[in-house]
C-alpha cells in the first residue's frame, strides 16, 4: 500500500453507531406513540363514559405528535431529493453514455473485431 493511502485509511474509522441522521431513534418513538394509540383505543372499550373525553384527547395529542414527526421527515426527504437532483444535474454522464454505447456496439463475444 502507498504510504500515504496507508496514513488516509489509519485516519478513516468505522462508526459502529448508524449513520441515518437519527431516523432510528424517530421510528422508535413513531412505534411507541402508535403502540400507547393501539392502547387507548382498547381502553376506550372499557373506560366509564365520563372518561371517554379524557382519552380521547390524549389519543389527539398522540396523534399530533405522530403527525408532526411523520411531516417533519417528509419535508427532511423533500430536501434530501432536492439536494440529490441538483447534485445529479451537475453530473457530466457523457463519458459513462460513451463508454455504455463502446460496450454495446462491441460484438457478443467480447473481440474488438480487430
Amino acid at each position: 500500500m502507498v504510504p500515504f493511502a496507508k496514513d488516509r485509511a489509519g485516519r478513516m474509522m468505522y462508526s459502529p453507531g448508524p449513520m441515518n441522521g437519527g431516523k432510528q431513534e424517530d421510528i422508535k418513538l413513531l412505534e411507541e406513540r402508535l403502540a400507547e394509540l393501539e392502547k387507548l383505543a382498547e381502553d376506550l372499550e372499557s373506560v366509564p363514559d365520563a372518561e371517554v373525553v379524557d382519552v380521547l384527547e390524549k389519543a389527539v395529542a398522540l396523534l399530533s405528535e405522530v403527525n408532526a414527526r411523520v411531516e417533519a421527515g417528509l419535508a427532511g426527504a423533500e430536501g434530501e431529493a432536492r439536494e440529490i437532483g441538483e447534485l445529479l444535474q451537475k453530473v457530466d454522464f457523457g463519458p459513462f453514455d460513451a463508454a455504455l454505447e463502446d460496450l454495446e456496439q462491441r460484438p457478443a463475444n467480447g473481440t474488438s473485431g480487430v
